[in-house]
């Protein structure tokens, strides 16, 4: 796993922690450290939290490595 797919998976992580919230106790969180959800800061990472799931979603269908077998030692 790279870098950008740490920061990606993270992202998501983040909005899952952030919806979770919102449906059980209707606070966002996002929203109420970085002033409201109209804020500048909050749109931002919506939007980050939005394209790391979309790039998420390649993630989830790119085909896993396959592993080549290593020959038996005799």
């Amino acid at each position: 796993m790279n870098g950008l797919q740490r920061l990606a998976l993270a992202l998501v992580i983040i909005g899952a922690i952030n919806w979770g919230l919102i449906g059980l106790f209707q606070f966002d969180l996002v929203a109420s450290i970085f002033g409201g959800q109209d804020s500048l800061l909050s749109r931002i990472i919506y939007s980050l939290v939005g394209l790391s799931g979309l790039y998420s979603l390649m993630l989830l269908f790119k085909p896993d490595r396959e592993t080549v077998p290593e020959t038996s030692r005799t």
